[in-house]
């Protein structure tokens, strides 16, 4: 018995020497390499980099698209997981694959799907154009392919809590009378309300990091169409390390800002439990 005990603590401390060590070099080590590059030529340089009005107008159009995208992500995602949980319908299979589709599909190949719907090329471009409208190269394309990669994140998050949920409280409350926004809001929200904040943040999260669509979509207009990823990108090509740096540093620092956040919801929803 002895023996065993001190075998289950050997692997103990090997498993989490193991992960300590990954964590080091695959996390810590990239943050702090982060940090000491962007403020290798001081707080000066650093300062003058973020405050460029490229690097401002990057984080205001990554501020855009992540409100954006969580906005319309929260809509749909209630209504979907909500409608797949609570109500038998043909199709339903159907649905949860399509929710899953953003998952599998590279953010590459997104970008040049919409570009193939809405370009020059495309059949809706006359419309387009005809309305002024214009998303390839533009604002709505980020805002657009924003939104895709991150649509099944909040849907995802709530659909396991309501099927565990079941639906005996809604047909109570439904017996009682109650109509249907009252049940969501009185019987239903409170049982999902921190899977439903959980979702919105990891939504808000891939949102702030997305590249690979929306580098296809934007056109790399500086100024303009460039996210805080695809400014860092365009810095470091033209060998502004520290520049790119000192801009990544936002990016972490959002990060940061989401996980304690994240920490916090996950700590009170299981308070609750």
């Amino acid at each position: 018995m002895h023996a065993e005990t001190a075998g289950s603590k050997a692997v103990k401390w090997i498993l989490i020497g193991v992960s300590v060590l990954f964590l080091g070099v695959m996390l810590l080590l990239p943050l702090i390499t982060v940090a000491a590059e962007a403020l290798r030529k001081g707080w000066e340089t650093y300062l003058t980099a973020v405050t460029d009005k490229y690097t401002v107008r990057a984080v205001l159009l990554t501020l855009e698209a992540t409100v954006c995208a969580v906005a319309v992500n929260t809509i749909f995602g209630l209504f979907a997981a909500w409608a797949v949980t609570k109500f038998r319908f043909r199709g339903k299979k159907l649905l949860t694959t399509l929710i899953d589709v953003p998952v599998t599909v590279s953010p590459v190949i997104a970008g040049l799907i919409y570009i193939l719907t809405f370009g020059r090329q495309s059949i809706l471009y006359p419309l387009l154009q005809s309305m002024h409208f214009k998303i390839v190269f533009a604002v709505p394309g980020i805002i657009l392919a924003t939104i895709f990669v991150t649509f099944p994140f909040i849907s995802r998050e709530l659909i396991p809590v309501l099927e565990a949920q079941g639906t005996d409280e809604e047909e109570a409350a439904a017996l009682m009378g109650a109509k249907g926004l009252t049940i969501f809001r009185r019987v239903t929200f409170p049982h999902i309300r921190w899977a439903f904040l959980y979702g919105v943040v990891l939504c808000a999260a891939r949102a702030m990091g997305e590249f690979g669509a929306v580098s296809v979509l934007s056109g790399h207009l500086r100024g303009r169409t460039n996210t805080l990823p695809l400014h860092v990108e365009i810095l470091f090509n033209e060998f502004q390390y520290v520049p790119a740096f000192a801009v990544s540093s936002i990016l972490v620092l959002m990060a940061i800002v989401i996980l304690v956040i994240r920490s916090v919801i996950e700590y009170r929803g299981k308070k609750e439990i």
